[in-house]
């Protein structure tokens, strides 16, 4: 994985009283095809902790939306935290991680279990569905990411 933007060091703990909100999405263009997450870590207040936009290679897009999650997760243990709220606005992702969707395809088990597995490790830790308007941020980075590696591609042709 490649390494993060960060508008502070990963190196050091961050500690805050309030709750962090944590924005994740991923996107892929086709299904499968080029594909990228867009992570962004919150302070209540507004003020923008890390921001993470990554390509991830040719997924599908639940896939793309399991490795946002994971990604978000990961990057959470840089925080010492009381609350972290991820939202997402992937249905699948949510009802599957709350239980309520079976997990069918064999790919996205093995995200689901790697996610359940970290989440288990951060009690306080909780997955919210949001709209897809409210989710703009984290779709904007997934897709810079995508756009980043596609230029990047056309212009050594």
């Amino acid at each position: 994985m490649q390494k993060c933007r960060h508008a502070v060091s990963a190196s050091q703990p961050v500690i805050f009283s309030d709750n962090i909100i944590v924005f994740l999405d991923g996107a892929a263009k086709g299904n499968p095809g080029p594909a990228g997450i867009g992570v962004i870590f919150v302070r209540k207040s507004g003020t923008i902790l890390r921001e993470i936009s990554h390509f991830i290679g040719l997924k599908t897009n639940n896939q793309a939306e399991y490795e946002a999650l994971l990604a978000a997760l990961e990057n959470a243990k840089d925080f010492t935290l009381h609350n972290i709220t991820l939202r997402t606005d992937s249905e699948l992702i949510f009802q599957q991680i709350q239980g309520k969707y079976k997990v069918r395809n064999d790919r996205l088990k093995k995200y689901h279990s790697r996610a359940i597995k970290m989440m288990s490790v951060m009690p306080k830790a909780k997955l919210e569905l949001i709209p897809r308007a409210a989710n703009r941020q984290a779709d904007r980075l997934a897709n810079q990411a995508i756009k980043r590696y596609l230029k990047a591609q056309f212009s050594k042709e």
